[in-house]
């Protein structure tokens, strides 16, 4: 490792670590990227987990908000090696009777497959759909006039409802439930608490959106990571990987330290330079429920039984509202639901990269109360095969990763928690604490950047651009 003196130092080589260190480079500052692991990428991470030729993502696989990510488009990312690639369809959603709700890029379209709640649907997401790039470019604070301000308003009020209480109040019949249910389900929340509605419908409207969808890198998700680096590195950013921080005495010498970090990190590498009241703000911040994660090496494509669901990049598993609803508040209560409602992704039937000609991979997980032991891939094999008989027949190989198995590999899956911290209305406004500016800390020239700051969990690195614009006005 050099040492130089740096203006900032960033800890952590997640998505948001290396969008703070891009953004700090490119206003001509001097970056250091500091890794624990021997590769970067944190959570955006890929490899061959099954069988050699099988490429899965270890951790998150699909990204519609990285795609839509108005600092990632900024960003020259494609000359870089990152390849986008949009399924037909961006979800399904299987039913026990063979059919399937399908979102489809068109409103209209999805619209159409849903009987009595059409109109309901296109009510709900359409204008908030013609306007969402203008409404996600504020979160760079670069406000623009929205063609339907007052649908706008309308629909944020809606999403600050909980989910089931939005879906029986817009929709009669069980498909619009049950597809509305599994996109809410995402908030990691009981779809009885607030704001599980909001999740419902920014996924949804990211899946119509003109130059949205949920698309998936070619290659996997590495893949971005990968041109992250690549970009940070052409700016003059220095990474080191195998690099664990302990302590700011491991750090060099620099004016500004952004952590990559969930709170409990950042405590214990730094609490000593914190006053009490930051301290034990930062000490009470609440984890949300974990995941168990299953990948599996296929013989062949799944066999589902609503054949249309071979179109969508991924599938959510869980059938009606009722019961996604009953097992979301199963995990809450700190249960194992019997079944439980599994995120699905089959990159391979449309990335050739993803394993050997004719065969597939496959990614899913179901949520699980944090810190969890129990081994729950019988459970996700039997909801799959429910919708898809004869899917265990085509395994070649699997494997299996707990909320422990999570936390070993990656440092800031606190318990097994995939969104740096519960998602709920008072973390979702104010994380890591109540606080003017998030991403300082109450020692000076301290940030964090992590998705235990606004807007929070996935893969869109807006966390690690705001920390670092916060770093940045303490520069100068």
């Amino acid at each position: 490792m050099s040492r130089s003196t740096y203006d900032a130092v960033v800890v952590g080589a997640g998505p948001n670590g290396l969008a703070a260190a891009i953004e700090l480079a490119r206003n001509g500052c001097s970056v250091a990227v500091l890794e624990a692991d021997n590769i970067v990428g944190g959570g955006t991470r890929s490899a061959e987990l099954t069988l050699p030729g099988f490429v899965h993502d270890l951790g998150s696989a699909i990204h519609p908000l990285g795609f839509a990510s108005p600092f990632f488009r900024s960003l020259p990312l494609e000359e870089h090696g990152l390849e986008w690639i949009h399924p037909p369809a961006p979800l399904a959603h299987p039913f026990d009777d063979g059919t399937a709700a399908i979102l489809e890029r068109s409103v209209d379209e999805t619209a159409e497959a849903l009987g009595p709640d059409a109109q309901a649907y296109r009510r709900l997401v359409r204008d908030v759909s013609a306007d969402v790039e203008k409404i996600i470019a504020t979160l760079l604070g670069k406000p623009r006039p929205l063609r339907h301000p007052l649908a706008f308003s309308a629909s944020a009020l809606r999403g600050a409802r909980p989910a089931r209480a939005l879906a029986e109040a817009f929709f009669e019949g069980e498909k619009a439930k049950g597809l509305f249910a599994g996109n809410a389900a995402h908030s990691f929340l009981s779809l009885e608490e607030r704001p599980s509605g909001l999740f419902g419908l920014v996924l949804s409207v990211l899946g119509h959106a003109a130059g949205c969808g949920w698309p998936f890198p070619r290659g996997g998700s590495q893949k971005i990571a990968d041109a992250l680096a690549s970009y940070l590195r052409s700016l003059g950013g220095e990474i080191y990987t195998g690099v664990r921080v302990s302590s700011l005495a491991d750090v060099p010498l620099t004016r500004t330290v952004l952590f990559d970090l969930t709170p409990r990190q950042v405590l214990d590498i730094a609490g000593d330079h914190f006053t009490p009241r930051y301290r034990k703000a930062l000490a009470r911040y609440r984890y949300g429920p974990g995941v168990f994660k299953v990948d599996f090496a296929l013989d062949g494509p799944i066999p589902w039984e609503a054949e249309e669901c071979l179109r969508a990049g991924t599938v959510h598993l869980g059938g009606t509202l009722d019961e996604i609803s009953a097992g979301e508040a199963a995990v809450t209560r700190g249960e194992h639901p019997e079944r439980q409602f599994v995120l699905l992704a089959q990159q391979s039937l449309f990335d050739e990269t993803r394993a050997p000609e004719g065969k597939h991979t496959v990614w899913t997980y179901c949520h699980v109360p944090n810190g969890s032991t129990f081994d729950m891939t019988e459970r996700i094999e039997a909801q799959i095969e429910r919708f898809a008989p004869g899917f265990r027949g085509r395994i070649l190989a699997k494997n299996a990763w707990g909320t422990t198995d999570l936390e070993r590999w990656n440092a800031n899956l606190i318990g097994g928690d995939i969104n740096g911290g519960l998602m709920d209305l008072r973390q979702l406004l104010a994380r890591p604490m109540a606080r003017a500016n998030p991403y300082s800390t109450s020692a000076p020239g301290l940030y964090i950047c992590s998705s235990s700051t606004p807007p929070g969990g996935a893969v869109h690195g807006l966390c690690g651009f705001m920390a670092a614009r916060s770093a940045l006005r303490y520069l100068k």
